[in-house]
């Protein structure tokens, strides 16, 4: 809103500073700070308001230290997240923006999922919460919103670069050629970025037209369906990962602040240039919502770290992996995500692992045995005797390493 006020004062009256907020580091920079204040400032109002709402953790006993204390305290403080990343998003984003609509309907849609599960936990007594498959169906759902406008809206595209020789032509017969004149036209496309990998542009209808070239109008289905297996996993994945204080939080502001460096460089044509990299024109707008998203999980964290004075939630921790997943979609770097969220991977299989083992021995030996002492692996560590801040800093560490990797792949091929 603010975006278009001050875009009107400066075309209408030439308002000064007005310019400012046309510039997409100057918006950025402002919602990181306007979010990471919100979260700080109003985080305790929402905290004490959750207090009184007798919306306190019930805690199962599990047998690890220090988990009786944390019983009462407040959950589904998601939604302190929620809110602080979208006051900033509607004040300075393009909201007409296809990629900004999408993660709004993402943030909305499974944060509504996330605060049915807390609510059936708390006010209705059951542990189990919302129904698995429910769960999933409103995974499939947002998989099926993302995939099909991501698909079909004619404002998602991308820009190639022209051949080589077609450019030392052009370069030859215009050494001052802009930049935008070596790629072609904008166009719609289900091209994604392979890591690691020389030629690293992979089309998903090349899964389909092996067969026939005629299945290239079924392509959609294949997008699909990868989108709704990366929304599922990474949003199952980030739920899992929240399992002791600030944990979740602090890895996913470090995974989703990589994912600000991809949507920068890729929405940007003399960077996508210098990298050789897909141009995807339009995306850098997503810039805005990734700031304003990690000044809300850096505000957060100033409750949540040990000791929590406040829980996410499934309010909040299927909201992180669902805007995680979309984002990565968008900018065309789903591929990276088990490097870029390897925190998230290796709870997901430890849990994985541990049920299918346990499984397995008993049906053979009569007898279920662990490969871990208990799963997710945080909880591995704890029973090994770890605090919970020594093994949420270690957590950091590997993701900030990852996220190094990460960014590497953009060079590395």
């Amino acid at each position: 809103m603010l975006y278009y006020l001050f875009d009107y004062l400066e075309e209408e009256f030439q308002f000064p500073g007005a310019t400012l907020f046309g510039f997409l580091t100057f918006r950025s920079a402002l919602a990181m700070i306007l979010s990471l204040l919100f979260s700080t400032i109003y985080g305790k109002r929402i905290i004490r308001f959750l207090q009184k709402k007798q919306m306190g953790e019930t805690i199962r006993d599990l047998g690890l230290a220090g988990q009786a204390e944390k019983a009462g305290t407040p959950t589904m403080g998601g939604i302190i997240i929620i809110l602080s990343t979208l006051i900033p998003v509607f004040l300075l984003a393009k909201l007409e923006n296809v990629y900004i609509i999408l993660l709004i309907v993402t943030t909305l849609w499974m944060g509504v999922i996330g605060f049915i599960d807390d609510y059936i936990k708390k006010f209705k007594n059951d542990k189990e919460g919302l129904k698995g498959r429910f769960k999933v169906m409103g995974q499939i759902g947002l998989g099926l919103i993302v995939g099909l406008t991501l698909y079909i809206n004619p404002n998602v595209t991308i820009k190639e670069q022209l051949p080589e020789e077609q450019q030392q032509v052009l370069l030859q017969e215009n050494p001052n050629l802009p930049i935008s004149k070596l790629f072609g036209e904008e166009h719609q496309s289900t091209k994604t970025t392979i890591p690691f990998v020389k030629n690293n542009e992979f089309d998903y209808s090349n899964l389909i037209t092996w067969i026939s070239e005629d299945l290239a109008d079924y392509s959609w289905i294949i997008f699909v369906l990868v989108a709704i297996f990366i929304i599922t996993a990474v949003s199952n994945g980030a739920n899992l990962t929240d399992g002791i204080d600030g944990l979740a939080a602090g890895t996913s502001a470090i995974i989703v602040l990589t994912l600000g460096i991809f949507a920068w460089v890729s929405g940007n044509i003399i960077f996508s240039d210098y990298l050789d990299i897909m141009y995807i024109p339009r995306v850098e707008e997503i810039t805005i919502y990734i700031a304003a998203f990690v000044g809300a999980l850096i505000g957060f964290l100033w409750y949540n770290t040990f000791p929590a004075q406040v829980f996410m939630g499934d309010t909040g921790s299927l909201t992180i992996g669902g805007i995680i997943a979309v984002i990565a979609i968008a900018v065309r770097k789903e591929w990276l995500i088990p490097l870029m969220c390897g925190i998230f991977l290796a709870e997901n299989l430890s849990v994985v692992m541990q049920v299918s083992w346990f499984k397995y021995t008993k049906k053979k030996y009569g007898e279920g045995r662990r490969i871990f002492k208990m799963s997710p692996l945080h909880h591995h560590y704890q029973k090994l005797g770890y605090h919970e801040s020594k093994i949420v800093t270690r957590f950091w560490i590997v993701g900030i390493l990852l996220a190094i990797l990460s960014i590497v792949t953009l060079k590395i091929r």
